[in-house]
């Protein structure tokens, strides 16, 4: 599988990552002590799925150069 398919396989797969997170985090903030670290839980998945959508924003850019350049 070519490293663009496997980013953007993990990217689709992190926006679900995220999305359970933060519905965690707001079940877990609306009892009466939640933990401080479970409103920070969704950062992770957020993060990566913030690189991965740079290097799928990137792509096409870095093709069509890497195109230019062959010709």
């Amino acid at each position: 599988m070519r490293s663009s398919k496997w980013v953007r396989r993990s990217h689709r797969w992190l926006s679900v990552a995220f999305t359970v997170t933060v519905l965690a985090a707001m079940v877990a903030v609306s009892r009466e002590e939640p933990a401080m670290w479970v409103v920070y839980l969704p950062l992770f998945p957020l993060v990566l799925q913030f690189l991965t959508g740079l290097f799928l924003f990137v792509l096409p850019y870095a093709s069509k150069r890497r195109a230019a350049r062959e010709t």
